[in-house]
Parts: C-alpha cells; sequence; structure tokens
C-alpha cells in the first residue's frame, strides 16, 4: 500500500513539474522572440476567435500571423491552452485549428494576387 502512495506522489510530482517546465519555456518562448507585441489587437482577437471559437480570420490579420512566425504562433497558442478558463477545451482539437489556421494563412500569403 506504502508503494502505491510513493507512485501516487511521483506520478503527481511528474505531471506538475512537467506542466511548469512547459509553462517556463512557453514563457521564455514569447519574451524571449517579444510574441506578444508583434500582432496588432484587432487581428490578434480574429486569429484567437478562429482557433479557439468559431470565426475566419482576414488576409490581413493572416499576414501579421504569419508575421509573428510559427514559433511564437505555436508558444502562445499553447500558453493559452495552460489558461484554467480554457481547461474544458479539447487541447487536441486546438492543436489542430491552429494548425490548420496557420497553413489556411500561409496559403493565402504564398498564392499570387489575382491580378486586376
Amino acid at each position: 500500500m506504502a508503494s502505491l502512495n510513493v507512485y501516487s506522489a511521483l506520478v503527481v510530482l511528474f505531471l506538475t513539474c512537467g506542466a511548469a517546465m512547459a509553462t517556463k519555456e512557453n514563457d521564455q518562448i514569447i519574451k524571449g522572440n517579444n510574441c506578444e507585441t508583434k500582432m496588432g489587437l484587432p487581428c490578434v482577437l480574429e486569429a484567437f476567435t478562429s482557433i479557439f471559437k468559431i470565426g475566419t480570420i482576414s488576409s490581413k490579420c493572416c499576414g501579421e500571423l504569419v508575421g509573428l512566425g510559427k514559433v511564437c504562433h505555436s508558444a502562445l497558442v499553447k500558453r493559452t491552452l495552460e489558461n484554467p478558463l480554457f481547461k474544458d477545451l479539447s487541447p487536441a482539437r486546438i492543436i489542430a485549428k491552429s494548425i490548420q489556421t496557420w497553413n489556411n494563412c500561409l496559403a493565402l500569403i504564398d498564392s499570387p494576387s489575382p491580378s486586376t
């Protein structure tokens, strides 16, 4: 019985340390790359809605998102998922929507604009 309690304590410790390390790593990436200053608030809200709720992101905001960079984009999404306000969301679903939004924006930015 004692070994079960020790095992349980180790699992809790491992999970807690892992979450703390992930949070710290994301914060370091965000701070080190000035991620929070690279997009305007209207585009941040569009990107957030497109990933965490239901909505679309404009081509202007796609440009800002791609300009933000994939490293910043991923770190910001992961840090948002760590917020207790979003604990009921499926991380796998949010990560999938995040990747889809990124890929859609990348394709939109990389595609040649139609000539007028």
